[in-house]
């Protein structure tokens, strides 16, 4: 039987709140996130992060993967976002269209299926060059290494060095690898062709695992990775897009 519920103490609510951040946290990281990671990302030590997922997994919100490495969305998440009004439908074009009038730079879509890079949207006014060398060395690129971030295992060794700029040594990779899984956009600059330079955030599908990325390329110099203002509009743009249509590629 229920009992009846007892009021809030003074702790408690903060409680909820921590709950709430580590759930936002583990959805944003995508499946696999480590507690580690999550924490960072939630703004919370990280004992009280361990103590609250551990309830969250019990309660069901959370679920542990296959090699208890990390975490992923559990049935009662899904189910709250399921709840939601049937979303209105959204053409992807369209969408890319609307951002591309507020950059001067390219804007470019990328699928994640089947753990290769596929460009399934192209900027028509923006003439991108080496696209063949952005697909096959992932290490180089900030789509590839939005891929790497979910998907470590498929960067291979030796690194190869395209530029003189290209990371090729493992730890600084890796390094970069962890900046993106707690948050941050990933980056390139002078690693695929000297003088270009790439910002990209990822697209999420519906249980919030990465599946493709939208990046801005352009310029190094006049295209700062570091703009806040682009990576936010970046990342608006990310959340809108429909994912299920990636896997068709253009």
């Amino acid at each position: 039987m229920v009992g009846r519920p007892r009021d809030l103490g003074g702790h408690e609510p903060r409680a909820v709140q921590r709950a709430l951040a580590l759930l936002e946290s583990a959805a944003r990281l995508g499946s696999g996130a480590t507690a580690k990671d999550i924490a960072a990302l939630a703004d919370i030590p990280p004992a009280t992060a361990y103590r609250l997922l551990n309830i969250l997994v019990a309660d069901g919100y959370l679920v542990r993967i296959a090699d208890l490495s990390g975490f992923a969305l559990g049935r009662r998440t899904r189910e709250l976002a399921g709840a939601a009004a049937e979303p209105t439908p959204v053409d992807n074009s369209v969408l890319l269209e609307e951002l591309r009038e507020q950059l001067r730079f390219g804007v470019y879509l990328a699928s994640f299926a089947e753990n290769r890079i596929r460009l399934v949207d192209r900027d028509p006014d923006h003439e991108l060059s080496g696209e063949r060398t952005l697909v096959t060395a992932v290490h180089a690129s900030a789509v590839g290494k939005l891929l790497l971030a979910s998907r470590p295992e498929l960067a291979e060794a030796p690194l190869r060095k395209v530029t003189a700029h290209t990371i090729t040594d493992g730890d600084e990779l890796e390094l970069e690898l962890s900046r993106i899984r707690r948050g941050e956009p990933a980056r390139e600059v002078d690693e695929i062709r000297v003088g270009r330079s790439a910002v990209a955030v990822p697209i999420h599908d519906a249980e919030r695992c990465v599946v493709g990325a939208l990046a801005a390329i352009g310029p190094t110099g006049r295209l700062s990775v570091d703009d806040v203002d682009l990576v936010a509009l970046l990342r608006e743009y990310a959340e809108r897009i429909v994912a299920p249509t990636m896997s068709k590629a253009s």
